[in-house]
């Protein structure tokens, strides 16, 4: 492997999981991409052959059919999967977080009935938060669980979820009426079930349709409008006795949604370094190698410094949260930092292209466009910003 991003002290399982997903990016990933993408095609054949390796249930703990790895290992994984096409981690990360919830909020039967099906990707799972009017204002969504005898009804309009057609359960967070002091006690996740596709796919259940997007192709990205959807006790994440903790579970998938875009950007932050430092020594200006002129030399200098200190914020976070500390400090250092360098990273890499950069020929015009979303994924670097300085006065309060 190459020099960059290495990550030291892993296992020999881990060695050989992220070689067997690396030669995987190479020889089934990245030689589709591009025209999948272009065509915003649904990857039917790749998500077959992430089904044979277990990467579904790469951390759902092996007495559900998993792997039972660490959140370091998904996140290595997810580094190299967005080294061949973003899209395809974004398949797998709503996934992912909607099993964390359930192994670490759900109830023993949530997780004996789904976290199976789960692991073999037979059922997938999507994750809602945002609303049309609300973004990063979680206090300020509008659905709502009312009660109605043994059963709850949910109405509302739920906004930007990944898998929202595909997926078979959406973790679905909305205000409940707990009689709690704060708006943050009066919210619920909901494991909301439906059958994969568009329209109406369980009663009251829509997906209106796949939104449009500038890049981030291949994955949909849909709403959701709940009318009157009914649902049992035991659809709240963690059962009855959870209700009300809905935004403290949601808060605790977010740290760990926020290591993954961390891994996205650093995947592919590798993927546009590759692909300048490969073109910089084929180019030839003046008579020599691109890489020989001096100011190209320093922008692949400063890509691969960056590359390193992003992987290394990202890997650090993983690790926190793997030894069950708090990470929502350096999750969102992770996250801020990974994400612009992978904006200013690949863009440097489109420049060293020149105008070929701009074609669509080229691999890097696709960077050009998926970049940008890792800003915005899971909270702005706006939101990082005010989470890691909220952390550091509480930790250095006079």
């Amino acid at each position: 492997m190459a020099r960059l991003a290495q990550t030291p002290g892993l296992t020999d399982v881990q060695l050989s999981i992220l070689e067997t997903v690396r030669e995987f990016a190479d020889k089934e990933i990245i030689p589709h991409a591009q025209r999948l993408e272009h065509a915003d095609e649904y990857p039917t054949d790749i998500l077959d052959g992430m089904r044979e390796m277990g990467l579904f249930g790469l951390t759902i703990d092996e007495e559900y059919g998993g792997l039972g790895e660490s959140l370091l290992t998904y996140a290595l994984v997810v580094e190299q999967l967005s080294r061949g096409w973003m899209s395809i981690s974004g398949i797998v990360n709503t996934h992912f977080i909607v099993a964390y919830l359930i192994s670490q909020h759900g109830s023993a039967e949530q997780k004996a009935r789904l976290l199976p099906k789960m692991a073999t990707g037979e059922v997938r799972g999507a994750f809602s938060m945002s609303e049309p009017e609300t973004g990063s204002d979680v206090a300020a969504i509008k659905s709502r669980a009312v009660r109605d005898g043994d059963r709850y009804v949910l109405n509302g309009q739920k906004m930007w979820l990944t898998n929202g057609a595909y997926s078979s359960v959406v973790a679905t967070l909305v205000k409940t009426d707990t009689g709690a002091d704060s708006v943050y006690g009066n919210m619920s996740t909901f494991l909301l079930e439906k059958e994969p596709g568009f329209g109406e796919t369980a009663p009251g259940l829509t997906i209106p349709g796949k939104i449009e997007k500038m890049g981030y192709k291949g994955v949909e990205t849909t709403e959701m409008v709940l009318d009157g959807v009914t649902v049992p006790e035991s659809a709240i994440l963690g059962g009855a006795d959870k209700l009300g903790q809905g935004f403290y579970q949601m808060m605790d998938g977010i740290e760990v949604g926020r290591v993954n875009v961390a891994a996205r950007a650093c995947g592919i932050s590798i993927r546009a370094f590759e692909l300048a430092v490969s073109y910089a020594q084929q180019r030839k200006t003046f008579g020599q190698p691109l890489a020989k002129h001096q100011a190209i030399a320093f922008k692949l200098a400063e890509m691969g410094t960056k590359i390193e200190a992003a992987h290394a914020l990202m890997v650090n976070a993983a690790r926190l949260k793997d030894a069950g500390q708090r990470n929502d400090v350096e999750a969102g250092m992770a996250k801020l930092l990974a994400s612009e360098y992978c904006a200013e990273v690949v863009q440097e890499a489109f420049r060293i292209h020149g105008g070929y950069g701009y074609s669509t020929e080229y691999e890097i015009e696709r960077l050009m466009r998926e970049a940008p979303f890792l800003l915005i994924g899971e909270g702005t670097s706006e939101i990082q910003k005010t989470i890691i300085s909220r952390g550091l006065l509480k930790e250095y309060k006079l």
